[in-house]
């Protein structure tokens, strides 16, 4: 009974979700600036009879399910926001069952399985064994910083007893974070001419021979990590001493413990060189927390059955690697997450993106089987 109820809302709803995901698709969302994208969402979900829908001051759109009358709740989750920052309409392009934009599948096209799946519990909220909160999210990517998602914490951290993240593509269920700590490193000096002034300190020296100590740093052992610096500008021309100088640098865990050692490392090399008299700035850019304490056990249980629904939808090979989404900020909590991808596509991060029309009816079966997990 529960297959065939789904089975029929697919069958009833799945040009619809087409047409959303073409018309969802076009409205550019970059961090930090996902309004119009969020005013999109919320006025959809009312005008599917879904009753208690906001946006809260993170341009989050929260859509609640019976949320009052349980103590806990189960937060389901895709991001709005993409990694371009076009201000105007995104390109859309469409060949036979092949939808290409910029976002179309990280993150719109589980968006819009997810916004589905809020419709169908619109028809059967009366059936709901818990609360569930459905979240349109901000600021998933980059240096958005999660920010979307730590506001739901923030908010209602204590009532929430598992969590979903939408995100990526049809093979991936992740349960493992990877957490990361990103900082810019300013080096400032003097300067001067590089003949008249020879000698005096060079922020770009300086830079280098704080890379270069940053790079003879032993990572952990106990979880993979690793550190890049990504970014180095600086100076002027070739015949003046450098004034300033900034480096862009990261490491990433799967831990947060190793995150932390990490953390002692680097502050201790800045440490180093401020006791030399250099003077070095630091600005955090983004933290994205590891793996908290967490009851594997139960975990490994919960992640099982939901593994058992995306098989009823997809056949393929899963990919269980370790990654970085929304779900860190539960899994550093200790609340069971996973991220799972529901729709078949490619070329994430490129303007070339593409998204197979014909997955969508798949992705959204995942998303109904797992609501009914919660269902009476």
């Amino acid at each position: 009974m529960e297959r065939e109820r789904i089975d029929s809302f697919i069958q009833q709803h799945k040009e619809e979700a087409v047409l959303l995901l073409q018309e969802l698709g076009k409205i550019p969302a970059p961090s930090h600036q996902e309004d119009r994208r969020a005013a999109f969402c919320k006025k959809w979900f009312e005008e599917k009879g879904c009753r208690e829908v906001w946006i809260d001051e993170a341009k989050n759109v929260i859509c609640t399910f019976n949320c009052d009358q349980y103590e806990d709740m189960v937060v389901l989750m895709a991001h709005t926001d993409v990694v371009f920052d076009d201000r105007e309409e995104l390109p859309l392009r469409r060949q036979d069952n092949i939808l290409m934009a910029p976002g179309i599948g990280d993150d719109t096209a589980n968006l819009v399985n997810l916004m589905m799946g809020a419709a169908f519990l619109a028809e059967h909220q009366d059936q709901l064994a818990t609360g569930i909160m459905v979240v349109a999210n901000s600021c998933e990517e980059g240096l958005g910083n999660l920010k979307g998602c730590r506001e739901i914490f923030n908010q209602y951290g204590n009532q929430i007893r598992a969590f979903y993240s939408f995100d990526g593509y049809m093979s991936m269920c992740t349960s493992i974070p990877v957490g990361s700590h990103r900082y810019r490193i300013q080096v400032l000096t003097r300067g001067g001419h590089s003949y008249q002034d020879f000698g005096r300190d060079n922020a770009i020296h300086i830079a280098a021979q704080i890379i270069d100590a940053l790079y003879r740093i032993s990572p952990p052992k106990a979880s993979v990590t690793t550190y890049n610096v990504g970014k180095i500008n600086g100076g002027t021309t070739v015949n003046s001493i450098a004034q300033e100088a900034v480096i862009l640098y990261e490491y990433r865990s799967g831990s947060e413990t190793c995150l932390q050692e990490m953390k002692e490392s680097f502050c201790a090399v800045i440490e180093k060189f401020r006791a030399q008299g250099k003077k070095v700035n630091v600005e955090i850019l983004g933290i994205r927390p590891g793996a908290g304490e967490i009851d594997r056990q139960a975990f490994q249980r919960w992640t099982a059955k939901n593994i058992a629904c995306i098989r009823e939808f997809y056949d393929g090979e899963l990919d269980q690697a370790p990654n970085s989404t929304d779900a860190n900020i539960p899994l550093s909590r200790g609340i069971p997450a996973n991220t799972i991808g529901t729709v078949k596509g490619g070329g994430a991060h490129t303007r070339e993106e593409w998204v197979d029309l014909n997955s969508i009816p798949g992705g959204m079966g995942i998303v109904l089987r797992i609501l009914e997990l919660y269902m009476n």
